[in-house]
Parts: structure tokens; C-alpha cells; sequence
């Protein structure tokens, strides 16, 4: 994990773009400049009433000739219900926290040649600066995304433009994609292969609910693809002192903030 900086970040812009899902886009030089896929920051939001502690978020992506990074965040608690009202000021980043995918590591060393990436609701974000760092290195990539709905399904175009084609969706209410779940997706993908070639992944990134990871993770193990998992949790300081952000791994008690958040799914012991 790179050294950590507190840096004082100006909002640029913080927009609608799905239902109760907004993008902010902050500047931040020094963090852009050394943020790696799966790494995330503890957020100060600015002026947000009775919420001492920092909230953390996944980058979603991040221009470093810009010095800029986007936050892809979903209203689910007061804090994040206060964040749209936030239209410019500065917000107070700790970054870049925890470890990062390993996938183009293992495609430039020879143990990854077929990647599928599973993002599931907001989890499709994180995943988002893996699938770049794939596409640049060769590796061929496929992407299974899904949500409650079309409208919840805002990542699809980033991943559409990147490859060049869409994703594998799937939608809660069958509104876009698959209806139902994409998990049937999932087994789809790894009982045929990948889709340029037909040859086997074995290289699978997941992101998304817990139900949807420990899912995934057991469809991983049985065919024997190597597989992780990122584990978002609630934290309150972020650098690893206040063991609130605790998974339970073969290995013991890990901290996700500084352990994580990228685990590897064969180590989680799930509850």
C-alpha cells in the first residue's frame, strides 16, 4: 500500500445520474496521481450535520493529468442523503486506502490469460479502473453487471466505450438484460469461456453485495478460477487502529482498510 495523504479536495461537480446514484467528481492531484485499482478514500464531507467520523468510497476513476477522481455514490443513509446538497466547497480526502487487484499483475506474469469481471449494483464502480488497467495490458476481459434496473445500470456505457461492446446485463426487474439476477450470467460465462475466444477465465473480480460475492465466489471455486473479492465495510478511522471494519478470513480477524479491501475469495470465511 502506498503512503497515505490528507488533502483537501475541491468538489467539481457532484451530479444525478441514476435513481438516488450520483457521481462527484473531486479534484485531488496527489491522490489521482497515486490511486491504483480497488483503492478507495475516507471522505470529511464538509458540512454535514451530526457525522463526525469519515465515510469511505471507492474511485471509480481518475485522471491524473487532470488530478481528478470520481466517486460513484448511492443514497442509503443520512450521510449519503446530506451529499447531493454538496454543489462546490472542499471536502477532506485520506488516500489512497488498502491494496488493489492483482489481475493485470497476474496477466503480465502469465497466471491470468481470461478475465471476467462481476460488478453488482454501485460494485460495478470499483471494477471500473481494473478493467482499464486490463484492456491496456492485452488481457481479454469480459464484464457481467447487474442491478434492480435499466436506470440503476449507470456503469454500462463507461464499460460499452471501453471495450467496444456491452457488457452482460442483467436486471432485478427484467427492465434490461437477463431478468432476474446476474449470478445466471456468471454461470453462463464460466461454463462457455470467454467471449472472443472460448478458452477459460481464470482470472475472476467481483464487487458487489455480500450475498452476490459469496455466490460468485462459489461459482469461482468450482471451476477452479482464481478469484477475488472486494469487501466493503463500514470504518471509522480508516488507517487500521479501530478494528471496526473487521472480516473474518481462514487467516484470523483481517481489517479491510488496510488487509483489504481486495481479498482473495478461497480466504473468506463467510457468516
Amino acid at each position: 500500500m502506498s503512503a497515505l495523504v490528507n488533502e483537501v479536495a475541491r468538489i467539481i461537480s457532484n451530479e444525478p445520474i441514476g435513481p438516488r446514484l450520483h457521481l462527484m467528481v473531486l479534484e485531488s492531484p496527489t491522490i489521482a496521481a497515486k490511486v491504483t485499482p480497488g483503492q478507495f478514500v475516507h471522505m470529511k464531507v464538509p458540512g454535514a450535520p451530526d457525522h463526525i467520523l469519515r465515510r469511505p468510497f471507492s474511485i471509480y476513476s481518475r485522471n491524473a493529468n487532470e488530478g481528478s477522481v470520481e466517486i460513484l455514490y448511492q443514497e442509503v443513509g443520512t450521510l449519503t442523503r446530506f451529499m447531493p446538497s454538496l454543489k462546490e466547497g472542499d471536502a477532506e480526502l485520506i488516500g489512497p486506502v488498502g491494496n488493489t487487484w492483482t489481475g493485470a499483475r497476474r496477466y503480465k506474469d502469465g497466471s491470468c490469460t481470461h478475465a471476467l469481471l462481476v460488478g453488482g449494483g454501485v460494485g460495478a464502480a470499483p471494477l471500473f479502473m481494473l478493467a482499464e488497467q486490463l484492456k491496456e495490458a492485452g488481457c481479454p476481459t469480459d464484464v457481467v453487471l447487474g442491478a434492480q434496473t435499466k436506470e440503476a445500470l449507470v456503469c454500462r456505457a463507461r464499460y460499452e466505450a471501453l471495450f467496444g461492446c456491452e457488457p452482460s446485463c442483467a436486471t432485478d426487474d427484467g427492465t434490461y438484460g437477463r431478468a432476474g439476477f446476474c449470478t445466471s450470467l456468471v454461470e453462463e460465462r464460466l461454463s462457455q469461456g470467454c467471449l472472443s475466444d472460448g478458452k477459460p477465465y481464470d482470472y475472476l473480480a467481483v464487487c458487489g453485495p455480500e450475498p452476490l460475492m459469496k455466490i460468485v465466489a462459489g461459482m469461482g471455486a468450482q471451476a477452479g478460477v482464481y478469484t477475488e473479492l472486494s469487501m466493503e465495510k463500514r470504518m471509522a478511522c480508516g488507517i487500521g487502529a479501530c478494528l471496526s471494519c473487521v472480516v473474518d478470513t481462514t487467516m484470523g480477524k483481517k481489517r479491510s482498510c488496510v488487509d483489504g479491501p481486495i481479498f482473495k475469495a478461497e480466504d473468506i470465511v463467510w457468516g
